[in-house]
This record gives structure tokens, sequence and C-alpha cells, in this order.
């Protein structure tokens, strides 16, 4: 190759990507498939009694060994999610809230105060994980925000993953913070940022509406066009400032 033509190529490829950066950030962010952002792709996933990206896997590997020398030992009792198993949870909190007589409004405000509408979990992505201290003797209800704060039973895996959690690349997400809005304190709930940011990025470029509304779920008709603006900036959104 002509060394001239080499040195200006390359001037102008190396110009393009300083002034426009987002250029290689949108090719590497295309990279995420519509059914990957879903939950109805097919990811490589890594992991035994769990499931999660490699990436997000290997950073994994090295928190829990870090806790266990604090005689911690992370459980994942929840990571990757497929859109029907996300499907399946919400029917079955629909049926059971329309046995106990809650009209369907009443039903959807109450599933969404912790479970996603299927589409629009963070567990579709592999990245992010629910976890609990096996080292401790486990409740009937391990979910339970009470356990992981006072004395509670998974109260010394919470006060350690509020030290050490983000040296690892994982923030909580459902945080604390007062006047957070959307789903409700989740002390279990992590996401690693390396990749969940990126997912989330390119998940806010799709069409909420045609997610929720095009896969007919149960209980859609009572989503009105308030309703789903209001998900999407609450419960998918308003979250730990630092996964933004």
């Amino acid at each position: 190759m002509n060394r001239r033509y080499f040195i200006k190529t390359s001037s102008l490829a190396s110009l393009s990507l300083s002034v426009f950066p987002q250029l290689a950030f949108q090719k590497s962010m295309n990279t995420i498939s519509y059914e990957e952002l879903i939950g109805k792709g097919k990811p490589e996933l890594f992991g035994t009694g769990y499931k999660l990206r490699k990436e997000a896997y290997n950073a994994f590997l090295k928190l829990s060994a870090e806790a266990i020398k604090s005689d911690i030992r992370i459980q994942v009792v929840s990571s990757y999610r497929s859109y029907n198993h996300q499907n399946s949870i919400w029917e079955r909190k629909y049926k059971q809230n329309i046995g106990k007589g809650l009209p369907p409004k009443e039903n959807i405000k109450k599933i969404i105060e912790y479970s996603t509408i299927p589409g629009t979990s963070r567990h579709h992505w592999g990245t992010d994980i629910d976890i609990i201290d096996a080292s401790v003797e486990k409740p009937s209800n391990v979910l339970n925000p009470n356990h992981f704060e006072n004395n509670g039973c998974f109260s010394k895996l919470k006060k350690w993953m509020d030290i050490h959690a983000n040296d690892f690349g994982f923030y909580l997400v459902y945080t604390q913070k007062e006047h957070r809005k959307g789903f409700k304190y989740e002390p279990w709930h992590y996401s690693y940022k390396p990749l969940s940011k990126h997912y989330l990025q390119t998940y806010q470029t799709l069409n909420l509406k045609d997610i929720i509304i095009s896969e007919q779920l149960m209980g859609c008709s009572n989503f009105s066009e308030e309703f789903i603006t209001n998900y999407l900036n609450e419960n998918v959104l308003d979250i730990n400032p630092e996964l933004l």
C-alpha cells in the first residue's frame, strides 16, 4: 500500500472517531439484538446453578472468591431469565391476584411492586443476579428485605456487598434512595455494570409499547399510554444512577 495513502486514510479514520466517538460506540451497541434485549435470544451463558454472560460470570467468580475470605458464600437464586420464564411468573401472579378479587389495574400495580413485565426484565440480559448467603440457615422466603437489614440473616452479606461489590463491577439496582419510584427496594438484586449499562442504553432505543402490546400479555388491555410511559420512567429507569 502507498505509504502516503495509508497515513492519510488512517488519519481520517482517527479524526472521525475523535470527532464522532459515538460511531464506534453505536457499532458495538448494535451487536445487541432485539431478541436478546427482550429475552427471546439465545445468548451464550456460563455458570452452574445460574447463568450469566461470560464477562459477568468471570467477575462473579472473583467476587465470590473474595467473599469466602469473610465466611460468606454467595449463592445466586436468580440470574438469566428467558421471556417465557418471566411470562410464566407474570401469568402465575396475575391469576393469583384475580383469585384474590383484585381488579385488573390493581392486579397489575401489585405485580410490578417487585416483578417486571415480560420483555422488560433486566434478567433477560444475563447481567443481573439475585443473591443470598448460603453460609447461614435459609428462611422460607429468602427474598425479603428484612433479611438483609439490621440483624437479619443476610445482613452480613449486605454489609459486605456495600463495601466490596462495586470493586467487581456489581451495583445494587433498586436502591433504598428516598423518593425513588418504580420497583420496591431489592437489597438482593445486583447488576454487572460494564455490560448492563450498555444493554439499558440500547433498550431505550426500542418502543416499549410495541414490546408490551405486540406480545398480547395477560392483562395488557389495561396498559394505557400513561401506564406504559410511567412504567418506563419509573420501573425501568428510576434505578441506581450508577447504572444509567
